[in-house]
């Protein structure tokens, strides 16, 4: 395997998941609505599911409070 398909490989198989410093922007939602969405209160973004793509980097990179965690 290459390394590129090994990054690749990688970026497949992480998770994605929304500390408790969020605070609500909605930044993520409106970036990636795929792997992002409101709670049940409204009030903090949740992920729904654990595909990265180029959307859910460039909302984590856009996260106000770093809030967005790729392992």
């Amino acid at each position: 395997m290459t390394i590129i398909e090994n990054e690749l490989e990688e970026w497949k198989m992480a998770k994605v998941k929304v500390e408790d410093t969020c605070i609500g922007c909605g930044m993520c939602v409106s970036l990636a609505s795929a792997v992002f969405a409101f709670d049940a209160s409204g009030e903090k973004a949740v992920a729904i599911s654990d595909e990265v793509d180029s959307t859910v980097e460039e909302a984590a990179a856009s996260c106000p409070v770093s809030a967005i965690v790729i392992e």
